[in-house]
């Protein structure tokens, strides 16, 4: 995989075929592109593509390349095919992206380093269970934080130390961090720098005689895709960038507008534990 990996970055500007990605790794074209898909949640001629698309998308905001350029730099024929595959990701024309300094992280597709690759592997679970689940009250603290300066930590210790004070919790009630970013901002506009707010909270029967700090918040019922994350909390944006920049661009399953949130049980055994597990649920709607 590795190796498959450093010959597309090497080659990213030139018209890659598949059989020779195969070959650089020492493969069958039918088996490699089995493992990609099994392992890493899409075929090599996805990755491919949403690579040479991550790297122009980063061309247009930080270079003064013109557009043509950047579009057969990345082997493209002509301006009109990068636009169209362009837009059938980031939802926005070139010039658009680059005028409006977007930056988004649909689509970011960052290069799977040695590291990277590695938590895929070990720490993801590419494919996701999808899950019905009934309607669930949650009671905790807000707190506002951007994905570059992460402060849910801090929120998160906050929200420990006051857990005690919350009425009607469940015995061994479940820890939730919902994400409210959806309700002022798209995922076609949010950015590492965009503010958002997170609700720190924790599972009740009712919210009769809950006071500030503390805030009500109900989880809707419905269909959701479920991953889970292993290890270390330090690497949880890097699970979101596989959500958002792979699964996300690849799935079959329509996203449903109700908010995603993480949730944390007995599996859950510290931040920084290497053996700690969490469920990211992902809003998904019925199918027709």
């Amino acid at each position: 995989m590795e190796q498959a990996v450093v010959y597309i970055e090497n080659h990213l500007g030139n018209n890659i075929k598949v059989e020779d990605v195969a070959k650089a790794a020492g493969y069958s074209y039918y088996h490699l592109n089995r493992q990609f898909t099994a392992i890493l949640g899409e075929s090599i001629g996805s990755y491919i593509k949403k690579r040479r698309l991550a790297d122009a998308s980063k061309k247009l905001l930080y270079t003064d390349l013109k557009i043509i350029d950047i579009a057969i730099e990345y082997g493209f024929d002509s301006p009109e095919a990068f636009s169209r595959a362009f837009k059938a990701i980031y939802k926005t024309s070139p010039q658009s992206y680059r005028q409006n300094r977007l930056d988004t992280f649909i689509g970011s597709k960052e290069r799977l380093d040695k590291g990277l690759l590695n938590h895929l592997v070990r720490n993801v679970t590419v494919h996701p269970k999808i899950v019905e689940l009934p309607e669930i009250k949650v009671a905790g603290i807000r707190g506002e934080t951007t994905l570059r300066d992460n402060r849910l930590r801090e929120l998160w210790n906050q929200a420990n130390s006051l857990y005690k004070q919350i009425p009607n919790r469940i015995p061994n009630a479940r820890g939730f961090g919902i994400c409210e970013a959806c309700a002022e901002n798209t995922l076609y506009t949010m950015n590492d720098d965009i503010l958002f707010t997170e609700v720190a909270g924790t599972e009740v029967s009712s919210f009769e005689g809950l006071t500030e700090p503390f805030v009500p918040k109900v989880i809707p019922g419905g269909r959701y895709a479920v991953f889970t994350h292993r290890g270390s909390l330090q690497m949880l944006p890097q699970t979101f960038d596989y959500i958002w920049g792979t699964w996300f661009l690849t799935t079959r399953e329509e996203l449903d507008w109700r908010e995603d949130f993480e949730l944390y049980d007995k599996r859950f055994l510290g931040y920084d534990h290497p053996d700690s597990e969490v469920d990211l649920y992902i809003p998904v709607r019925h199918q027709r």
